[in-house]
């Protein structure tokens, strides 16, 4: 009997053991990692990730449009012509005169985008202004030849621009051609400059050439019997500093 009741309550425990082990404790959700978060904030963003609410891309909005205005600086710039001159009362001696201003003024638009669609506003010269080596050749050319004190602003009026390249990087040097017309002594006739500019630290710097018949002005050749004579054909140069 007590044999019997041993054994009785030992199956019990046993059971009582199986039912602990088999019967599962009850296990909350497994909680989010907490490196998961940093994962997907490292991601790249996508290309929809730097658009504006409009669906603009900011980048885009950002671009500027690459246009500059630079004012030619007087003072800093000059124009100046070239011409030979024979001195008949000095065995024929041949010199080369050369007038200098440095009063003028204009207005370039550049267009960084697109080179091509630059312009150049209107340039005026005060020739009342040129200066030579002589005294007396500056004074005969106000007065009786050139008439620059009458006439004293020569202007340019730009109307077409050849051989601007598609694109521009920041120091390169350009060489297009300027065509356009030129007003001296209230004549107007056309001219076409050769130009060479460069862009840098925001300020161009360049040179323009040409060659003109002061007998399609009117203005020459310049003879003076028994003293000297010039050529007719008269060398103009431009250096101009533009911010």
């Amino acid at each position: 009997m007590r044999k019997l009741t041993f054994l009785a309550l030992l199956a019990l425990l046993i059971l009582a053991g199986c039912a602990t082990q088999t019967t599962p404790s009850p296990t909350l959700p497994p909680a989010p990692s907490a490196t998961q978060p940093a994962v997907q904030s490292t991601e790249t963003p996508s290309s929809t990730s730097t658009e504006d609410p409009a669906g603009s891309p900011t980048q885009e909005l950002a671009q500027p449009s690459g246009q500059q205005e630079f004012n030619i600086v007087p003072g800093e710039s000059s124009v100046s012509y070239e011409v030979g001159e024979t001195f008949f009362n000095q065995n024929n001696r041949f010199n080369t005169a050369i007038g200098t201003t440095t009063q003028l003024s204009g207005k370039i638009t550049i267009d960084l985008a697109n080179p091509q669609n630059s312009s150049i506003d209107t340039i005026e010269v005060d020739i009342s202004r040129l200066q030579s080596d002589s005294g007396r050749r500056d004074n005969m050319i106000r007065d009786r030849f050139l008439e620059s004190n009458r006439y004293p602003i020569a202007t340019f009026v730009p109307n077409q621009i050849d051989g601007l390249p598609a694109s521009y990087t920041a120091g390169e040097t350009l060489n297009f051609k300027v065509s356009g017309d030129l007003t001296v002594h209230e004549v107007t006739q056309p001219v076409t400059f050769d130009v060479q500019v460069t862009l840098a630290n925001n300020e161009l710097q360049g040179t323009a050439t040409t060659s003109i018949l002061m007998s399609d002005f009117g203005v020459g050749p310049i003879e003076m019997a028994g003293i000297l004579g010039t050529e007719d054909q008269v060398k103009i140069n431009m250096e101009f500093v533009a911010r």
